[in-house]
C-alpha cells in the first residue's frame, strides 16, 4: 500500500530550512534553565508550552499532508539525523546540570522543585525517549548507543528490547502488552504495561540467547547493559546533587515514562489484526495504528504521529515517513499533546474514541460480527 497524498520534491526536502522546524526541542532547554532559575509560576513553563501551546499551534496551522519519497538515500538526510545525535549529550548536560543545581537554589521550594522536574521529565520523555526510539530502529552503533543511554537516563532501557523484538512483531494481538485494548482505561492499562512490558522484554532477550544455546546471564545479553548505565546515571545524579538530586532524578523519569505509556496507549488503542486461526493473524497494515499529521506536534515529535507507517515500514527513518488519508489510515482527530490529555480522563476517552473504533471495525472487518475475544484479549497467542 502507498499513500496517495503529494510527494515533496528532493530538492526541498534536503534543504536546512526545511529539516530546522524538527529543531524546535531545543528551545525548551533554556525554558528549563529560565524555570530553575526564576523559579514561581516559571517552573510550570515546560509542561505549558509541549501540552498546551503546541495543541493551540496544532489547530491554527492545521495539518502537512505532503509526503517525502520513502525511498530518499540516507546522506540527503543529515540535517534531519543531525538533531536526533546531538540530543543525548544536550539531554544529559541539561538533566544533570540541573540535579546539581536545584538542590542548592534557595530560591526553590520544595514544591517548585518538583514542579521543575515534573517538567524536566516532560522533555526526557516527550523528546528523549521519542528520539531514542528513532535511533532504536537504526542499523547504526553509535545511533543505537546514544537511543541506550537516552533510556537510561529515565531507567526505562528494557523499552528497547521489547519494542523491537516484541511490539512491532506482536502489535494487535494479545501478545503485545503495548496495544491497548477497546474500553479499557488508560488507568488500568498503565499498571499493566509497566509490568508486563518489562516481562516480555526479558523473556524475549532470554528466547534470543537460548535459540544460540546460550543462558539468559550470557553477557551478550542486553540487559547487563542496560542495567549499567542506568545504575550510572544514579549514582551520577546522587554523586551531583545528593539525595534530594537523587529523588529529582526519579521524578523526572517517573514522568518519561508516563508520558511514554500515554502515547503507546494512544497509537494503537482498540486496534487489532484479524485473527485467521490456529494462531495465525494477517500482516501488520497501515490500518494497524492510529495516525495523525498535525504539522506542530509533529515537528516537535519527529513524525511519530505518522504511526500507521512506522508499523507498516519499521526501517524508514523520521523524514520520510508516510500520512495516509482518511479512507488508507484510521485517524485521530487531534495531535498527541490533547489526546494524551484525554487518555488521562477514561469517561472523555471513550466519547472521543469508542465510536471510531466500532468504524474502524466495521470498515476493515465487516464479516467479524462477535468482537468479545479481541476485547479480552483473550485470542490465541501467535505463532
Amino acid at each position: 500500500m502507498q499513500p496517495t497524498q503529494p510527494t515533496v520534491p528532493l530538492a526541498d526536502l534536503i534543504r536546512p530550512t526545511r529539516a530546522a522546524p524538527f529543531w524546535i526541542s531545543l528551545l525548551l532547554v533554556p525554558v528549563a534553565w529560565i524555570s530553575a532559575t526564576q523559579g514561581g509560576w516559571t517552573v510550570a513553563l515546560l509542561p505549558v508550552l509541549t501540552w498546551f501551546l503546541f495543541s493551540a499551534l496544532d489547530a491554527l496551522f492545521g495539518h502537512e499532508t505532503s509526503n517525502a519519497d520513502p525511498n530518499t538515500e540516507e546522506h540527503h538526510l543529515f540535517w534531519y539525523r543531525a538533531i536526533t545525535l546531538i540530543w543525548a549529550p544536550v539531554q544529559f548536560c541539561l538533566l544533570f546540570s540541573l540535579i546539581w543545581y536545584v538542590p542548592q537554589a534557595e530560591h526553590l521550594g520544595t514544591l517548585e522543585r518538583g514542579v521543575l522536574f515534573f517538567g524536566v521529565g516532560v522533555i526526557t520523555g516527550t523528546i528523549g525517549i521519542n528520539y531514542s526510539h528513532e535511533l532504536m530502529h537504526q542499523r547504526n552503533k553509535t545511533e543505537r548507543w546514544m537511543g541506550d543511554i537516552l533510556l537510561a537516563m529515565v531507567l526505562y532501557s528494557h523499552f528497547r528490547s521489547e519494542h523491537l523484538l516484541v511490539h512491532h512483531r506482536y502489535v494487535g494481538t494479545p501478545k503485545d502488552a503495548v496495544t491497548a485494548r477497546y474500553n479499557e482505561g488508560f488507568h488500568r492499562f498503565y499498571p499493566r504495561v509497566l509490568l508486563q512490558s518489562l516481562q516480555s522484554a526479558f523473556l524475549a532477550e532470554k528466547q534470543m540467547l537460548a535459540r544460540r544455546n546460550l543462558p539468559w546471564h550470557h553477557r551478550s545479553n542486553p540487559f547487563f547493559r542496560y542495567w549499567a548505565l542506568q545504575a550510572g546515571m544514579l549514582a551520577l545524579a546522587f554523586i551531583l546533587g545528593g539525595w534530594s538530586g537523587l529523588v529529582l532524578f526519579f521524578v523526572q523519569a517517573g514522568t518519561a515514562i508516563w508520558q511514554l505509556e500515554l502515547v503507546n496507549y494512544i497509537e494503537h488503542y482498540g486496534l487489532t489484526r484479524k485473527h485467521l486461526g490456529d494462531g495465525k493473524y494477517e500482516h501488520v497494515k497501515p490500518q494497524h495504528s492510529w495516525n495523525a499529521d498535525h504539522r506542530m506536534s509533529n515537528w516537535l515529535l519527529i513524525n511519530l504521529q505518522r504511526h500507521s507507517d512506522h508499523h507498516f515500514k519499521p526501517d524508514r527513518r523520521f523524514p520520510v515517513l508516510q500520512t495516509y488519508s482518511d479512507d488508507e489510515a484510521p485517524q485521530l482527530p487531534y495531535g498527541y499533546p490533547i489526546m494524551t490529555m484525554a487518555a488521562m480522563m477514561p469517561p472523555l476517552w471513550r466519547r472521543i474514541m469508542n465510536p471510531r473504533v466500532r468504524r474502524w471495525r466495521n470498515t476493515y472487518y465487516p464479516e467479524i460480527t462477535d468482537w468479545s475475544a479481541y476485547n479480552r484479549a483473550e485470542n490465541p497467542m501467535p505463532r
